[in-house]
Protein backbone atom coordinates (compact mmCIF):
# COMPACT_ATOMS: atom_id res chain seq x y z
CA UNK A 1 0.00 0.00 0.00
CA UNK A 2 1.30 3.49 -0.92
CA UNK A 3 2.25 5.84 1.88
CA UNK A 4 0.33 9.08 2.48
CA UNK A 5 1.94 11.96 0.59
CA UNK A 6 2.56 15.38 2.17
CA UNK A 7 3.66 18.09 -0.30
CA UNK A 8 5.30 21.39 0.62
CA UNK A 9 3.95 24.23 -1.55
CA UNK A 10 4.84 27.91 -1.49
CA UNK A 11 6.44 30.79 -3.31
CA UNK A 12 10.24 31.03 -3.76
CA UNK A 13 12.51 31.55 -0.75
CA UNK A 14 10.02 30.94 2.04
CA UNK A 15 12.19 28.04 3.27
CA UNK A 16 10.52 24.98 1.69
CA UNK A 17 13.76 23.05 1.14
CA UNK A 18 15.04 24.01 4.59
CA UNK A 19 11.80 22.70 6.11
CA UNK A 20 12.09 19.52 4.04
CA UNK A 21 15.65 18.84 5.24
CA UNK A 22 14.67 19.76 8.81
CA UNK A 23 11.84 17.24 8.94
CA UNK A 24 13.87 14.60 7.10
CA UNK A 25 16.75 15.03 9.52
CA UNK A 26 19.38 15.21 6.78
CA UNK A 27 20.48 17.38 3.86
CA UNK A 28 18.57 16.18 0.81
CA UNK A 29 17.46 19.32 -1.01
CA UNK A 30 19.96 22.04 -1.89
CA UNK A 31 19.37 25.16 0.19
CA UNK A 32 20.50 28.44 -1.35
CA UNK A 33 19.22 32.05 -1.17
CA UNK A 34 18.97 32.02 -4.98
CA UNK A 35 15.29 31.67 -5.98
CA UNK A 36 14.41 28.62 -8.09
CA UNK A 37 17.13 26.23 -6.87
CA UNK A 38 14.66 23.34 -6.44
CA UNK A 39 13.04 22.30 -9.73
CA UNK A 40 12.03 18.66 -9.45
CA UNK A 41 10.00 16.92 -6.78
CA UNK A 42 12.39 15.70 -4.09
CA UNK A 43 10.93 13.17 -1.66
CA UNK A 44 11.85 11.41 1.57
CA UNK A 45 10.13 8.97 3.91
CA UNK A 46 9.54 10.47 7.36
CA UNK A 47 8.94 8.43 10.50
CA UNK A 48 7.69 9.40 13.93
CA UNK A 49 6.38 7.11 16.65
CA UNK A 50 6.26 4.16 14.26
CA UNK A 51 4.16 6.02 11.68
CA UNK A 52 5.42 6.82 8.20
CA UNK A 53 4.58 9.24 5.39
CA UNK A 54 6.25 10.54 2.23
CA UNK A 55 7.29 14.19 2.30
CA UNK A 56 7.72 15.99 -1.05
CA UNK A 57 9.65 19.20 -1.65
CA UNK A 58 8.70 21.27 -4.71
CA UNK A 59 10.01 24.26 -6.60
CA UNK A 60 8.89 27.78 -5.74
CA UNK A 61 5.55 28.69 -7.35
CA UNK A 62 5.96 31.74 -9.59
CA UNK A 63 9.72 31.50 -10.07
CA UNK A 64 11.44 33.30 -12.90
CA UNK A 65 13.90 30.60 -13.97
CA UNK A 66 17.19 31.61 -15.58
CA UNK A 67 16.95 28.60 -17.91
CA UNK A 68 13.29 29.26 -18.81
CA UNK A 69 12.04 26.08 -17.14
CA UNK A 70 9.10 27.74 -15.37
CA UNK A 71 6.48 25.61 -17.13
CA UNK A 72 8.33 22.40 -16.21
CA UNK A 73 8.62 23.44 -12.57
CA UNK A 74 4.95 24.41 -12.39
CA UNK A 75 3.96 21.06 -13.89
CA UNK A 76 5.96 19.29 -11.16
CA UNK A 77 4.18 21.42 -8.53
CA UNK A 78 0.80 20.60 -10.08
CA UNK A 79 1.60 16.88 -10.06
CA UNK A 80 2.65 17.10 -6.40
CA UNK A 81 -0.63 18.84 -5.52
CA UNK A 82 -2.73 16.25 -7.34
CA UNK A 83 -0.97 13.30 -5.69
CA UNK A 84 -0.88 14.73 -2.13
CA UNK A 85 -3.07 13.74 0.80
CA UNK A 86 -1.99 16.83 2.72
CA UNK A 87 -0.53 20.17 1.59
CA UNK A 88 1.86 22.18 3.75
CA UNK A 89 1.19 25.71 2.47
CA UNK A 90 4.32 27.56 3.51
CA UNK A 91 4.62 31.34 3.97
CA UNK A 92 7.17 33.78 5.38
CA UNK A 93 6.20 35.43 8.68
CA UNK A 94 8.76 38.22 8.27
CA UNK A 95 7.57 39.31 4.82
CA UNK A 96 3.88 38.90 5.60
CA UNK A 97 1.09 38.22 3.13
CA UNK A 98 2.10 38.74 -0.51
CA UNK A 99 0.23 38.75 -3.80
CA UNK A 100 1.91 35.50 -4.77
CA UNK A 101 0.73 33.87 -1.52
CA UNK A 102 -2.82 34.87 -2.47
CA UNK A 103 -2.35 33.44 -5.97
CA UNK A 104 -1.20 30.11 -4.54
CA UNK A 105 -4.15 30.09 -2.12
CA UNK A 106 -6.50 30.56 -5.08
CA UNK A 107 -4.88 27.60 -6.86
CA UNK A 108 -5.21 25.37 -3.80
CA UNK A 109 -8.88 26.26 -3.34
CA UNK A 110 -9.62 24.73 -6.76
CA UNK A 111 -8.74 21.31 -5.36
CA UNK A 112 -10.50 19.39 -2.62
CA UNK A 113 -7.41 19.27 -0.43
CA UNK A 114 -6.49 19.16 3.22
CA UNK A 115 -4.35 22.28 3.77
CA UNK A 116 -2.07 22.91 6.75
CA UNK A 117 -0.68 26.45 6.81
CA UNK A 118 2.92 26.74 7.99
CA UNK A 119 4.39 30.16 8.79
CA UNK A 120 8.18 29.97 8.73
CA UNK A 121 10.82 32.28 10.23
CA UNK A 122 8.89 32.81 13.49
CA UNK A 123 12.10 32.59 15.48
CA UNK A 124 10.45 33.16 18.87
CA UNK A 125 6.98 33.54 20.38
CA UNK A 126 7.04 37.32 19.96
CA UNK A 127 6.68 36.83 16.21
CA UNK A 128 3.76 34.41 16.39
CA UNK A 129 1.06 37.17 16.25
CA UNK A 130 2.49 38.28 12.88
CA UNK A 131 1.14 35.04 11.36
CA UNK A 132 -2.43 36.18 12.05
CA UNK A 133 -2.55 38.00 8.73
CA UNK A 134 -2.48 34.68 6.86
CA UNK A 135 -5.91 33.82 8.28
CA UNK A 136 -7.29 35.92 5.42
CA UNK A 137 -6.37 33.09 3.03
CA UNK A 138 -9.17 30.92 4.38
CA UNK A 139 -7.16 27.96 5.65
CA UNK A 140 -7.46 28.65 9.37
CA UNK A 141 -4.59 29.52 11.69
CA UNK A 142 -1.09 28.99 10.36
CA UNK A 143 1.29 26.97 12.54
CA UNK A 144 4.33 29.07 13.42
CA UNK A 145 7.73 27.40 13.02
CA UNK A 146 11.34 28.38 12.58
CA UNK A 147 13.70 26.03 10.80
CA UNK A 148 16.67 28.25 11.66
CA UNK A 149 15.86 28.35 15.40
CA UNK A 150 14.30 24.87 15.51
CA UNK A 151 10.94 26.06 16.79
CA UNK A 152 7.87 23.74 16.85
CA UNK A 153 9.32 20.86 14.84
CA UNK A 154 7.73 18.21 17.05
CA UNK A 155 4.39 20.08 17.08
CA UNK A 156 4.40 20.25 13.27
CA UNK A 157 5.09 16.51 12.94
CA UNK A 158 2.35 15.68 15.46
CA UNK A 159 -0.10 17.88 13.57
CA UNK A 160 0.77 16.19 10.27
CA UNK A 161 0.24 12.73 11.78
CA UNK A 162 -3.08 13.88 13.26
CA UNK A 163 -4.24 15.05 9.82
CA UNK A 164 -3.27 11.69 8.30
CA UNK A 165 -4.65 9.50 11.09
CA UNK A 166 -7.33 7.89 8.90
CA UNK A 167 -4.74 6.70 6.37
CA UNK A 168 -2.43 3.68 6.48
CA UNK A 169 0.99 4.79 7.77
CA UNK A 170 2.77 1.46 8.26
CA UNK A 171 6.46 0.99 7.54
CA UNK A 172 7.08 0.67 3.78
CA UNK A 173 8.97 -2.23 2.24
CA UNK A 174 12.73 -1.85 2.30
CA UNK A 175 14.24 -1.46 -1.18
CA UNK A 176 16.12 -4.53 -2.34
CA UNK A 177 18.43 -2.50 -4.55
CA UNK A 178 19.52 1.11 -5.14
CA UNK A 179 20.50 2.15 -8.67
CA UNK A 180 22.33 5.47 -9.18
CA UNK A 181 22.27 7.04 -12.64
CA UNK A 182 25.31 9.28 -13.16
CA UNK A 183 26.98 11.02 -16.06
CA UNK A 184 27.97 14.35 -17.52
CA UNK A 185 25.38 17.03 -18.20
CA UNK A 186 22.78 16.32 -20.88
CA UNK A 187 23.69 12.66 -21.28
CA UNK A 188 20.05 11.60 -20.85
CA UNK A 189 19.96 10.59 -17.17
CA UNK A 190 16.54 12.06 -16.39
CA UNK A 191 15.05 10.55 -19.56
CA UNK A 192 16.34 7.15 -18.47
CA UNK A 193 14.91 7.59 -14.95
CA UNK A 194 11.48 8.49 -16.33
CA UNK A 195 11.63 5.46 -18.64
CA UNK A 196 12.60 3.21 -15.72
CA UNK A 197 9.77 4.33 -13.41
CA UNK A 198 7.22 4.68 -16.22
CA UNK A 199 6.22 8.31 -15.56
CA UNK A 200 7.51 11.87 -15.93
CA UNK A 201 9.05 11.96 -12.50
CA UNK A 202 11.87 14.41 -13.20
CA UNK A 203 12.22 17.34 -15.59
CA UNK A 204 13.75 16.57 -18.98
CA UNK A 205 15.18 19.48 -20.93
CA UNK A 206 17.86 20.18 -23.50
CA UNK A 207 19.16 22.81 -21.07
CA UNK A 208 22.34 21.44 -19.40
CA UNK A 209 22.24 21.28 -15.61
CA UNK A 210 18.45 20.94 -15.30
CA UNK A 211 18.68 18.45 -12.42
CA UNK A 212 20.30 19.90 -9.31
CA UNK A 213 19.31 17.57 -6.47
CA UNK A 214 19.93 13.85 -6.15
CA UNK A 215 16.40 12.47 -6.34
CA UNK A 216 15.43 9.08 -4.90
CA UNK A 217 12.47 7.52 -6.69
CA UNK A 218 10.93 4.32 -5.39
CA UNK A 219 9.29 1.93 -7.85
CA UNK A 220 8.24 -1.71 -7.92
CA UNK A 221 9.50 -4.30 -10.39
CA UNK A 222 8.49 -7.95 -10.20
CA UNK A 223 7.05 -7.34 -6.75
CA UNK A 224 10.29 -5.88 -5.39
CA UNK A 225 10.88 -2.28 -4.30
CA UNK A 226 13.81 -0.58 -6.03
CA UNK A 227 15.17 2.95 -5.65
CA UNK A 228 16.40 4.82 -8.73
CA UNK A 229 18.61 7.81 -7.92
CA UNK A 230 18.64 10.57 -10.53
CA UNK A 231 21.72 12.75 -10.10
CA UNK A 232 22.92 16.13 -11.36
CA UNK A 233 25.18 16.16 -14.39
CA UNK A 234 28.90 16.43 -13.66
CA UNK A 235 31.11 19.08 -15.24
CA UNK A 236 34.86 19.65 -15.27
CA UNK A 237 36.17 20.94 -11.94
CA UNK A 238 37.38 24.10 -13.64
CA UNK A 239 33.86 24.85 -14.86
CA UNK A 240 31.94 24.42 -11.59
CA UNK A 241 30.13 27.73 -11.18
CA UNK A 242 28.96 28.68 -7.69
CA UNK A 243 27.56 26.82 -4.71
CA UNK A 244 24.63 25.24 -6.54
CA UNK A 245 26.85 23.34 -8.99
CA UNK A 246 29.27 22.40 -6.22
CA UNK A 247 26.51 20.90 -4.04
CA UNK A 248 25.06 19.17 -7.10
CA UNK A 249 28.44 17.52 -7.73
CA UNK A 250 28.70 16.44 -4.08
CA UNK A 251 25.24 14.83 -4.31
CA UNK A 252 26.17 13.00 -7.52
CA UNK A 253 29.34 11.53 -6.00
CA UNK A 254 27.65 10.58 -2.70
CA UNK A 255 24.93 8.82 -4.70
CA UNK A 256 27.58 6.55 -6.21
CA UNK A 257 28.80 5.61 -2.74
CA UNK A 258 25.37 4.58 -1.45
CA UNK A 259 24.24 2.75 -4.60
CA UNK A 260 24.33 -1.01 -5.16
CA UNK A 261 24.59 -0.65 -8.94
CA UNK A 262 25.70 2.44 -10.88
CA UNK A 263 24.57 3.26 -14.40
CA UNK A 264 27.28 5.41 -16.01
CA UNK A 265 25.55 7.30 -18.81
CA UNK A 266 27.71 8.00 -21.86
CA UNK A 267 26.50 10.27 -24.66
CA UNK A 268 27.10 8.33 -27.88
CA UNK A 269 27.12 11.53 -29.95
CA UNK A 270 30.20 12.99 -28.25
CA UNK A 271 33.65 11.65 -27.30
CA UNK A 272 34.19 10.33 -23.78
CA UNK A 273 35.07 13.39 -21.69
CA UNK A 274 37.04 14.22 -18.57
CA UNK A 275 33.87 14.13 -16.39
CA UNK A 276 33.08 10.65 -17.78
CA UNK A 277 36.57 9.43 -16.86
CA UNK A 278 36.36 11.08 -13.45
CA UNK A 279 33.10 9.31 -12.66
CA UNK A 280 34.46 6.01 -13.98
CA UNK A 281 37.43 6.29 -11.63
CA UNK A 282 35.14 7.04 -8.68
CA UNK A 283 33.00 4.00 -9.48
CA UNK A 284 36.07 1.76 -9.77
CA UNK A 285 37.64 3.15 -6.59
CA UNK A 286 34.40 2.49 -4.69
CA UNK A 287 34.27 -1.08 -6.08
CA UNK A 288 30.74 -0.58 -7.40
CA UNK A 289 28.87 -2.78 -9.83
CA UNK A 290 28.42 -0.75 -12.98
CA UNK A 291 26.71 -0.78 -16.35
CA UNK A 292 28.12 1.57 -18.94
CA UNK A 293 24.95 2.84 -20.61
CA UNK A 294 25.68 4.30 -24.03
CA UNK A 295 22.69 6.56 -24.63
CA UNK A 296 21.42 8.30 -27.79
CA UNK A 297 22.70 5.32 -29.77
CA UNK A 298 20.12 6.05 -32.48
CA UNK A 299 21.88 9.38 -33.14
CA UNK A 300 25.43 8.02 -33.23
CA UNK A 301 27.22 8.29 -36.58
CA UNK A 302 28.39 4.67 -36.56
CA UNK A 303 25.63 3.10 -34.50
CA UNK A 304 25.98 -0.19 -36.37
CA UNK A 305 29.59 -0.63 -35.19
CA UNK A 306 28.96 -1.67 -31.59
CA UNK A 307 32.05 -3.88 -31.44
CA UNK A 308 34.40 -1.02 -32.27
CA UNK A 309 32.69 1.24 -29.73
CA UNK A 310 33.12 -1.39 -27.02
CA UNK A 311 36.85 -1.51 -27.79
CA UNK A 312 36.96 2.28 -27.61
CA UNK A 313 35.33 2.31 -24.15
CA UNK A 314 37.70 -0.38 -22.88
CA UNK A 315 40.61 1.80 -23.96
CA UNK A 316 39.40 5.11 -22.49
CA UNK A 317 37.79 3.66 -19.33
CA UNK A 318 40.23 0.89 -18.35
CA UNK A 319 39.21 0.86 -14.68
CA UNK A 320 35.73 -0.37 -15.65
CA UNK A 321 36.86 -3.28 -17.80
CA UNK A 322 34.58 -5.54 -15.71
CA UNK A 323 31.45 -3.46 -16.47
CA UNK A 324 29.02 -4.66 -19.15
CA UNK A 325 27.91 -2.19 -21.83
CA UNK A 326 24.32 -1.45 -22.85
CA UNK A 327 23.15 0.66 -25.78
CA UNK A 328 19.95 2.65 -25.23
CA UNK A 329 17.66 5.36 -26.53
CA UNK A 330 16.19 6.63 -23.27
CA UNK A 331 13.70 9.05 -24.84
CA UNK A 332 12.03 6.06 -26.52
CA UNK A 333 12.59 3.68 -23.56
CA UNK A 334 14.53 1.43 -25.93
CA UNK A 335 16.48 -1.35 -24.15
CA UNK A 336 15.60 0.06 -20.71
CA UNK A 337 14.04 -3.18 -19.45
CA UNK A 338 17.20 -5.07 -20.42
CA UNK A 339 19.28 -2.59 -18.41
CA UNK A 340 17.12 -3.17 -15.33
CA UNK A 341 17.38 -6.94 -15.73
CA UNK A 342 21.15 -6.64 -16.10
CA UNK A 343 21.36 -4.47 -12.96
CA UNK A 344 19.51 -7.18 -11.03
CA UNK A 345 21.98 -9.79 -12.32
CA UNK A 346 24.99 -7.70 -11.28
CA UNK A 347 23.49 -7.18 -7.84
CA UNK A 348 23.07 -10.95 -7.55
CA UNK A 349 26.71 -11.51 -8.55
CA UNK A 350 27.93 -8.93 -6.04
CA UNK A 351 26.11 -10.74 -3.22
CA UNK A 352 27.38 -14.21 -4.13
CA UNK A 353 29.14 -16.28 -1.48
CA UNK A 354 31.58 -18.63 -3.21
CA UNK A 355 32.19 -22.00 -1.50
CA UNK A 356 35.78 -22.19 -0.25
CA UNK A 357 36.59 -25.39 -2.23
CA UNK A 358 35.39 -23.76 -5.45
CA UNK A 359 37.34 -20.59 -4.68
CA UNK A 360 40.57 -22.47 -4.00
CA UNK A 361 40.11 -24.57 -7.13
CA UNK A 362 40.17 -21.30 -9.10
CA UNK A 363 43.34 -20.28 -7.27
CA UNK A 364 44.98 -23.61 -8.14
CA UNK A 365 44.57 -22.67 -11.80
CA UNK A 366 46.02 -19.20 -11.14
CA UNK A 367 49.06 -20.63 -9.36
CA UNK A 368 50.25 -22.23 -12.59
CA UNK A 369 50.28 -18.82 -14.28
CA UNK A 370 52.19 -16.83 -11.68
CA UNK A 371 54.94 -14.51 -12.83
CA UNK A 372 58.14 -14.09 -10.86
CA UNK A 373 61.94 -14.06 -11.01
CA UNK A 374 64.69 -15.69 -8.94
CA UNK A 375 65.98 -12.28 -7.91
CA UNK A 376 62.92 -11.07 -6.08
CA UNK A 377 61.37 -14.42 -5.27
CA UNK A 378 58.19 -16.02 -6.49
CA UNK A 379 54.82 -15.00 -5.01
CA UNK A 380 53.08 -18.01 -3.54
CA UNK A 381 49.38 -18.33 -2.70
CA UNK A 382 48.64 -20.94 -0.04
CA UNK A 383 44.86 -20.60 0.10
CA UNK A 384 42.08 -18.00 0.01
CA UNK A 385 38.72 -17.35 1.61
CA UNK A 386 35.88 -14.96 0.93
CA UNK A 387 35.21 -12.53 3.78
CA UNK A 388 32.49 -10.19 2.43
CA UNK A 389 30.03 -9.47 -0.35
CA UNK A 390 28.94 -6.35 -2.24
CA UNK A 391 31.69 -6.05 -3.21
CA UNK A 392 33.00 -9.60 -3.24
CA UNK A 393 36.05 -9.47 -0.96
CA UNK A 394 38.67 -12.23 -0.90
CA UNK A 395 41.51 -12.68 1.59
CA UNK A 396 44.59 -14.52 0.27
CA UNK A 397 47.15 -16.10 2.58
CA UNK A 398 50.55 -15.86 0.90
CA UNK A 399 54.28 -16.20 1.49
CA UNK A 400 55.31 -12.57 0.96
CA UNK A 401 52.57 -9.89 0.73
CA UNK A 402 55.07 -7.38 -0.70
CA UNK A 403 55.32 -9.45 -3.89
CA UNK A 404 51.63 -8.95 -4.63
CA UNK A 405 51.72 -5.50 -6.21
CA UNK A 406 48.77 -3.75 -7.87
CA UNK A 407 49.57 -5.12 -11.31
CA UNK A 408 49.68 -8.70 -10.07
CA UNK A 409 46.44 -8.26 -8.12
CA UNK A 410 44.71 -7.02 -11.27
CA UNK A 411 45.97 -10.15 -13.05
CA UNK A 412 44.50 -12.36 -10.30
CA UNK A 413 41.15 -10.52 -10.38
CA UNK A 414 40.96 -11.01 -14.15
CA UNK A 415 41.58 -14.76 -13.82
CA UNK A 416 39.06 -15.11 -10.99
CA UNK A 417 36.38 -13.44 -13.12
CA UNK A 418 36.98 -16.12 -15.76
CA UNK A 419 36.67 -19.07 -13.38
CA UNK A 420 34.01 -17.93 -10.89
CA UNK A 421 30.30 -17.02 -11.33
CA UNK A 422 31.05 -13.30 -10.85
CA UNK A 423 32.41 -12.20 -14.25
CA UNK A 424 30.93 -8.67 -14.24
CA UNK A 425 31.38 -7.47 -10.69
CA UNK A 426 34.38 -5.85 -8.96
CA UNK A 427 36.51 -8.04 -6.68
CA UNK A 428 38.55 -6.73 -3.75
CA UNK A 429 41.70 -8.63 -2.87
CA UNK A 430 43.59 -8.55 0.43
CA UNK A 431 46.81 -10.40 1.18
CA UNK A 432 48.16 -11.64 4.48
CA UNK A 433 50.90 -13.92 5.73
CA UNK A 434 49.75 -17.47 6.42
CA UNK A 435 49.06 -18.00 10.15
CA UNK A 436 52.26 -19.15 11.82
CA UNK A 437 54.39 -17.98 8.88
CA UNK A 438 57.63 -16.43 10.09
CA UNK A 439 58.26 -13.01 8.68
CA UNK A 440 61.66 -11.49 8.25
CA UNK A 441 62.32 -9.05 11.03
CA UNK A 442 63.81 -5.72 10.03
CA UNK A 443 67.46 -5.28 11.01
CA UNK A 444 68.34 -3.02 13.89
CA UNK A 445 69.16 0.47 12.68
CA UNK A 446 72.46 1.90 13.89
CA UNK A 447 72.44 5.45 15.09
CA UNK A 448 74.74 7.75 13.14
CA UNK A 449 77.18 9.65 15.34
CA UNK A 450 78.67 12.83 14.02
CA UNK A 451 82.03 13.50 15.67
CA UNK A 452 83.20 16.53 13.77
CA UNK A 453 85.50 18.59 15.95
CA UNK A 454 85.98 15.87 18.57
CA UNK A 455 89.55 14.59 19.04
Amino acid sequence: MALPVVAIIGRPNVGKSSLFNWLAGRMLSIVEPTPGVTRDRVSAIIEKNGKYFELVDTGGFGIVDADHLESHVHQQIQTAIESANLILFMVDTREGLTTLDQTIAGLLRKHNLDILGVANKADDASRFPEAGVFGKLGFGDFLCVSVKSSVNKSLLLDTILDRLQNLEMTKPAEPVMKIAIVGKRNAGKSSLVNAIVGQTRVIVSETPGTTRDAIDIRFVKDGKTIVAIDTPGVRKKSKLAGNIEFYSFVRATSSVKRADVVLLMIDATTPVSQPDKRLAKLIADENKCCIIVVNKWDLAKDSAMTGQYEEYLTKVLPGLDYAPIAFTTATKAKNVKSVLDLAAELFKQANTWIPTPKLNKAFEIIKNQQPGTKKIGRPKIYYATQVAVNPVTILMFVNKPELFDEQYRRFIVGRLAEHLPIPETPIRLFVRNRPGERTKKPGKRRRKIFSKGVS
